[in-house]
């Protein structure tokens, strides 16, 4: 199975090949979706790390970690898609998502993220601006995604 960092490293590579930049905070909500959508049409989990319902969103801590010194600003890292750790399928799959959300800023990322269900139900009755650790569950991804897929 693929992990987190793989589907990190498709979209950075996405970046860097379109000339356009990610940001630690664009970054996880592009992998949070590419989960998410997984989720709900295949059924099971694209790798394994959760999410955590921080107050910016969908995090995976681990990640977070990995690019939290490049702050705000665009992730700068070469990636080689020649060699990706990812499936053709699963390639394919991840095309489709950076169609679908890669021309958002982070900050429409997130402002979407917050007005989905996962993502409210991880916080609860939290305040807005309270840290939180609460794991965002696969199930409720998953349940949550399977009723926005349009037949």
């Amino acid at each position: 199975m693929i992990t987190c960092f793989d589907v990190a490293n498709y979209f950075i590579n996405v970046a860097n090949e379109t000339g356009s930049y990610v940001s630690n905070l664009k970054l996880q909500k592009l992998v949070y979706y590419a989960q998410a959508w997984y989720l709900a049409l295949y059924g099971e989990p694209l790798f394994e790390e959760d999410f955590q319902a921080w107050v910016h969103g969908p995090v995976i801590p681990e990640l977070y970690n990995e690019y939290k010194s490049f702050r705000w600003k665009p992730i700068d890292k070469e990636v080689n898609g020649d060699d990706l750790n990812i499936p053709d399928y699963v390639l394919s799959y991840l095309e489709e998502v950076t169609n679908e959300y890669f021309s958002y800023d982070a900050y429409d990322l997130e402002k979407m993220t917050h007005i989905e269900d996962p993502w409210k139900k991880a916080r609860g009755n939290l305040p807005i601006d309270e840290p939180s650790q609460a794991i965002i569950e696969k199930d409720w991804m998953k349940e949550f995604y399977s009723s926005c897929v349009q037949e």
